[in-house]
């Protein structure tokens, strides 16, 4: 059998990726507390301790559990407790097709449901080097190519993750996927739509050319940010709004710009005034419209950016037709 663990160090610290075995029910408790922990959202649990270690591909069932934990006071991964465990993912085999079923062995996907990592830690690119953790356990373990994962398409980090960094296809849109979510990353006024994506793990990254400056130079943009100071929850601050839908543009490749940091805004605009408010729920209603558009007209996503216009960063999805 494989390596099931291994350590990596990013800007001078030690992390251990390790792929959980444990056959014990207590220590899958630190999945969930972690999980309450980033989302805040106590409603969405886990399944109970007991069923996490029995659906454990390394028990009875089919899931992946892996943990990352900081190194200790010494430098040594002794401790692997819940101080010490500071990211973690979650995901269980699937099939594509449900008339086949699990008689054909290239009808398996694995969803991949949660990966998280405390927010003291979410500028050592853990994320990423968790995704690609479990994309070596999948292939070494499971023989398994194909993963499948959900996401807010306003959320900008994980659109590069997925979509620029690994090269992930938006399958379809869904729109209010998960109902009435809500917790430090979702706001339960605001509908949680998202795309789900298909990673193809033995697919390399192709592109089309495209100028990225000469398309927004040319105004190519479906849908563009203005920019408003607003009195937020914590102060005064600058936000994106959602400018005007341009879906008579025509062009092989097109741009849709989406907040910066959506999970800010979220923040920042759970207030009682309403037109403040109301700010990141256009941005969904507006990409919805967008998205499911573009769609329809043949249009796929090819890329996301985050490019420097006047001092501001702006994060654009691209898509062609």
């Amino acid at each position: 059998m494989k390596e099931l663990e291994k350590i990596v160090e990013v800007k001078g610290k030690k992390f251990l990726f390790k792929v959980e075995t444990s056959d014990r029910h207590e220590d899958y408790l630190k999945y969930e507390k972690l999980r309450n922990e980033i989302w805040d959202y106590p409603e969405d649990n886990l399944p109970g301790t007991r069923n996490m270690m029995c659906e454990n591909f390394f028990h009875e069932g089919s899931s992946l559990f892996i943990a990352v934990y900081k190194e200790d006071e010494k430098g040594n991964f002794s401790k692997e407790d819940y101080s010490h465990l500071v990211g973690f993912s979650y995901g269980f085999v699937g099939v594509k097709n449900k008339e086949i079923g699990f008689k054909d062995p290239g009808n398996l996907w694995f969803y991949s449901q949660y990966t998280g990592v405390k927010e003291d830690y979410q500028h050592y690119g853990l994320g990423i080097l968790i995704k690609e953790f479990q994309k070596e356990k999948l292939i070494d373990l499971f023989g398994i190519y194909s993963v499948t994962c959900t996401y807010d398409p306003l959320t900008g980090v994980n659109a590069y993750r997925n979509i620029h960094y690994f090269g992930m296809e938006v399958l379809e849109y869904r729109v209010s996927a998960y109902g009435e979510f809500g917790g430090r990353l979702n706001r339960e006024d605001v509908p949680c739509d998202r795309f789900f994506m298909l990673w193809d793990l033995k697919k390399e990254i192709q592109r089309p050319n495209y100028d990225i400056n000469s398309l927004i130079k040319d105004k190519l943009i479906v849908l563009e940010a203005n920019y408003s100071k607003i009195k937020g929850k914590s102060g005064e601050i600058e936000l994106e709004v959602a400018g005007k839908i341009n879906l008579e543009k025509e062009n092989e490749f097109l741009l849709v710009q989406i907040p910066y940091d959506f999970y800010t805004m979220l923040r920042e605009t759970d207030v009682d005034k309403e037109d403040i408010r109301r700010i990141p729920l256009d941005w969904r209603l507006k990409t919805r419209d967008v998205f499911l558009n573009l769609f329809k007209r043949g249009y796929k996503i090819i890329d996301f950016r985050k490019i420097e216009i006047d001092g501001k960063i702006k994060d654009f999805y691209v898509l062609k037709k």
